[in-house]
């Protein structure tokens, strides 16, 4: 029998990762789309219809005004927090986790991130495939059990394929999305104006006016939604090189697509919400079923006989979007995880089918029925992470300059613990759960997303200076001469070879071998035995 060698695992797992660059720097000469299409592919996978849930959820609990003002909260935290993940991830062409790595957390400190990420993705194809599945029960009489089933399995094909696929998807069924959405939202509006005046007065199950503590339990959902930008940058790390040429557009597409999401989104939970309100009557506890709210929009204009169809094609249109998304991202950031650890590259297929099995079980169980106290726990989570990265971008990077400006991710360039980031992150998930489940007292039990927020901000660049940085870089050095990025910042596209697998990768993607020659990256990633890994220095 033959033997698998070390060199053979790392073999396998570059061919295999070189379709979209799993687990690594997307290479200037793969990156050939125009930033108007990566900002297209990427706000394609926000058409998701939990929005709609989760803005239902909060108005009927809390009411107009409260509902709006949390859902504006939780906007304004998720940009500002989004915006430096999304330019780095955008400008030096990697993801979450490669820039998580040197923001604080160390190589394998992000592991803990990961999982964060990682649950996010099989949350939220629970969630999506659920509503679709109750789309196919309304439309097609599929029962709730096969439904689930359905959504699950549909999307594997695509997935596969990678970037781009994914790409051609969105692309093309974004205009039908928008028409089937947005279309029936206006009429609404225009025959029956009332409607928007009942609503904006509606007090909710508990009929109060504005109230601190409502809105903040209401934000408290909506920021569960925070990690989102982890699967905008899946698509920006594609954008191409910045230049003078593009740089208009360069940015443009790397704001609306990358923190910008969250504005679609929130103007979806603001719709929700309406929708909820609009048919609570006829539809009772159903009213946060997003295809309950659209039919219940298409039966004032067309016969019942359409309005199921099309109400139908919205859910499916909408959940597929997404949840190609989901499986897509979680399937790198698992194998990520998973290769770091274990030195072993099982294929992304693998996880791809893991990440699917994981959402199938949470649907059978009917996670739907408890969704926004799932999220409004798994928020603080997000929060920690999300909030920690991008205080450690913008004040230890920029402001502070202890954190190294540019980004690094290699396997023997970092430290496999930084204390910054982990500690930050620990200690602000912790102290908002607590919160959350009312260990501080029922008075500051509502704020617990908000003290995430204060938690990872503050503890992050305190931390930078108590440990002065040390734990940032293991080397500063990585045996090549020729730098990794311009005298602009942007990363050169100079090929080498890898001495291991053979195979070209450009300036970002490689380092000098302990044992002499080049290695990219993810061949160090697998070197089991570490023979290749630079010593400290």
């Amino acid at each position: 029998m033959a033997v698998e060698t070390p060199e053979k695992v790392q073999d396998q797992a570059v061919r295999e990762t070189l379709e979209d660059y799993t687990l690594r720097f997307a290479p200037r000469s793969y990156r050939r789309w125009k930033p108007s299409v990566v900002a297209t592919t990427a706000l394609g996978g926000i058409a998701y219809l939990a929005d709609f849930s989760i803005g239902a959820g909060i108005g009927l609990s809390y009411g107009t005004l409260n509902a709006l003002v949390a859902i504006l909260v939780a906007a304004a935290i998720i940009f500002v927090t989004g915006l430096p993940l999304a330019y780095y991830g955008a400008r030096y062409n990697i993801d979450l986790d490669l820039i998580t790595r040197g923001a604080g957390f160390g190589y394998y400190g992000s592991v803990l991130t990961s999982v964060i990420f990682g649950s996010f993705t099989f949350i939220f194809f629970a969630t999506e495939g659920a509503i679709m599945a109750q789309g196919l029960e309304v439309g097609l009489g599929v029962p709730l059990w096969l439904g689930y089933l359905i959504t699950t399995l549909v999307v594997v094909p695509l997935v596969v394929y990678g970037m781009r696929a994914l790409s051609a998807l969105q692309v093309w069924t974004t205009p039908l999305w928008l028409l089937l959405m947005v279309g029936p939202i206006g009429y609404l509006v225009a025959v029956d104006p009332g409607s928007v005046s009942s609503w904006l007065s509606f007090g909710g199950e508990q009929g109060a006016g504005l109230n601190a503590a409502s809105v903040m339990l209401g934000a408290g959902v909506a920021l569960s939604l925070m990690a989102q930008i982890g699967e905008q940058i899946d698509y920006l790390r594609f954008m191409p090189a910045r230049t003078e040429a593009n740089e208009r557009s360069w940015w443009i597409s790397t704001v609306v697509a990358g923190p910008g999401w969250v504005f679609f989104g929130a103007i979806k939970q603001a719709t929700g919400a309406f929708l909820a309100f609009f048919i609570m009557g006829a539809a009772g506890a159903a009213a946060t079923e997003p295809v309950q709210q659209f039919m219940g929009i298409y039966e004032l204009f067309l016969p019942l006989w359409l309005a199921i169809p099309l109400a139908v094609v919205l859910v499916v249109i909408s959940q597929v979007k997404i949840n190609v998304t989901n499986a897509y991202s979680g399937s790198l950031t698992w194998t990520n995880s998973f290769t770091r650890v274990t030195k072993r590259y099982p294929g992304r297929i693998v996880f791809v089918l893991a990440n699917l099995a994981v959402a199938l079980v949470l649907m059978e169980a009917d996670m739907f029925a408890f969704l926004n106290s799932v999220l409004s726990f798994y928020a603080n989570c997000a929060i920690a992470w999300v909030c920690a990265v991008a205080a450690d971008i913008l004040i230890n990077k920029f402001v502070l300059k202890i954190s190294p400006k540019e980004p690094e991710f290699r396997r023997g360039m970092l430290h496999a613990v930084n204390p910054v980031g982990v500690t930050a992150f620990l200690t602000s998930a912790i102290v908002s759960i607590a919160m959350h489940f009312g260990a501080f007292g029922a008075a500051v039990q509502p704020y617990s997303p908000i003290a995430a927020v204060v938690l990872a901000v503050v503890i992050t660049p305190l931390m930078a200076v108590a440990t002065r940085g040390r734990y940032y870089l293991r080397r500063t050095d990585d045996g090549i001469a020729e730098p990794r990025f311009d005298a602009d910042g942007t990363p050169v596209a100079t090929g080498y070879t890898c001495d291991v697998c053979e195979q070209d990768f450009e300036r970002p993607d490689v380092l000098a071998s302990a044992k002499g020659g080049v290695i990219c990256s993810l061949c160090v990633t697998t070197d089991r035995t570490g023979e290749h890994v630079l010593p400290p220095g």
